[in-house]
């Protein structure tokens, strides 16, 4: 009855403060629950909102009474895009290309366009994104919110690859952020979850669209660092780049490479990018069988990952650039959902966190399909940065049930997880499910009383927030 009478109230209030006119792009659904990919966590807003300019987002910035979540393509896992009782301003319809300039290899884009919208226009002059991550349904605001990064050899996350930024502040005024015009709010809102601003433009240095082959390699664990400096690092032929390691022991390192190769080298892929709306139904059983079936673990490292990355592939960058994460997705999520979860490590300390890493997933019997490694160089921009040194990432794909006792259980490992990356100097990163204690994440980034200050002063009401920030800032 008490959460009731609050969310009543918040309704009430939201409508008082709009009695005069609402601004346009008022999203007029029953249902008012913003949800995530994982199925987990929906979040009851009181408003959406879905803006089409900066301007819009402003008119509502300064009439909404209560708080406001900025969302995207909703692939963040514990609610970070909305806010309980607030206003979610749904970003998509934010999707146009401002400018283009071929020459100068920049693009200007509104922060709701998706990376697979932004690959059809760079496409067809010859240019590719320059860090993005795997996936291309994400939108570029949300993934410059995160700081993403990808499988790119040397980049680091994308806030290396941003120029500027347009920003909407509390007060609705709009500003332009760069590394030398409003650097602070720049730095904040690159990794900063929409704590200070919203993202509503995004200027991006590009890359040449090129042939790409793909090497594989077997390399024993004890000598992947080695290998990947060697081999990957200083190859300037190499582009993209991570290493699989399968369960139940994730102690064979299977090293992807996608290397540079001459015009003139024959496509085995002709298409330069992946087609919309494709089926992936074969996909989705397979994912289906070596996660439920009896023996699954052994046909997945012994078959289904050499079949998977044994043939040989050359195609265009953006190819690769452009896969849909449509084949990683479930046939259902009813009764059991894919998530993932990600830590950061010192490269002094990659063998030893691999191997508490896999102890941790083994003794909690942690349905993982995989675990894949990307390497980032330490990271100088973000205010709130995950790589604070030259780090490993590990990214954890698993499978959960949707059941309270699944997710209780799922905390507990993640916590020991956290502890574990928090002993090895390392951090987590902040995407997914809310898990980790405040101690934990003041411990992971302290850098979080900076962050902290700056919101004072920029919005000094805390109107920016979301169930991230109202747990742990």
């Amino acid at each position: 009855m008490q959460g009731a009478r609050r969310t009543f109230l918040a309704r009430a209030l939201a409508a008082a403060g709009l009695a005069g006119g609402a601004p346009p792009g008022l999203f007029a659904a029953q249902s008012l629950v913003v949800g995530n990919v994982t199925g987990l966590y929906s979040i009851e807003v009181a408003r959406i909102a879905v803006p089409r300019s900066a301007s819009e987002v402003a008119s509502w910035l300064m009439s909404w009474p209560g708080r406001v979540a900025v969302g995207g393509g909703r692939y963040s896992m514990g609610g970070q895009v909305a806010v309980k009782a607030g206003l979610h301003l749904d970003m998509r319809q934010m999707n146009r290309l401002v400018w283009l300039r071929s020459r100068e290899r920049t693009v200007r884009v509104q922060a709701g366009m998706r990376w697979r919208d932004l690959q059809d226009h760079l496409d067809s002059v010859g240019l590719a994104v320059k860090t993005m991550q795997s996936y291309a349904n994400f939108t570029v605001g949300g993934s410059v919110s995160v700081n993403a990064h990808g499988r790119y050899v040397g980049h680091g996350p994308i806030g290396h690859t941003v120029r500027a930024l347009q920003l909407v502040l509390a007060d609705g005024s709009i500003v332009e952020a760069s590394r030398n015009e409003h650097a602070e709010l720049f730095s904040a809102a690159i990794g900063g979850y929409g704590a200070v601003a919203v993202i509503t433009e995004v200027e991006l240095d590009l890359a040449d669209n090129v042939r790409i082959e793909r090497a594989v390699e077997s390399v024993p664990l004890d000598r992947y660092v080695e290998h990947f400096k060697a081999k990957v690092l200083a190859n300037p032929r190499a582009i993209l780049h991570n290493t699989d390691l399968l369960p139940p022991l994730f102690d064979a390192p299977v090293s992807v490479t996608w290397l540079q190769v001459s015009d003139e080298k024959a496509l085995t892929e002709p298409a330069r990018l992946v087609a919309r709306g494709r089926s992936y139904g074969l996909e989705q059983s397979v994912i289906w069988a070596v996660t439920e079936l009896p023996g699954g673990n052994s046909v997945r490292r012994s078959v289904l990952h050499p079949l998977l990355t044994g043939k040989p592939a050359v195609k265009w960058l953006n190819h690769e650039a452009s896969l849909d994460v449509a084949e990683l997705e479930p046939r259902t999520r009813s009764v059991s959902t894919y998530v993932l979860q990600e830590y950061f490590v010192p490269e002094r300390h990659f063998l030893s966190f691999v191997r508490e890493m896999a102890q941790v997933l083994q003794v909690n019997e942690v349905d993982a399909l995989n675990v894949s490694i990307r390497h980032a160089p330490v990271d100088r921009i973000s205010l709130l940065p995950w790589a604070r040194e030259d780090v490993f990432s590990f990214v954890l794909y698993y499978k959960q049930r949707t059941w309270p006792a699944a997710r209780e259980a799922v905390g507990r490992w993640t916590r020991e997880l956290v502890d574990a990356v928090l002993r090895h100097q390392g951090r987590y990163y902040l995407p997914y499910q809310l898990h980790a204690t405040k101690a934990q994440f003041e411990a992971a980034y302290p850098e979080a009383m900076a962050l902290r200050r700056l919101k004072d002063r920029a919005d000094p009401s805390g109107k920016f927030s979301n169930e991230l920030w109202r747990r742990y800032l």
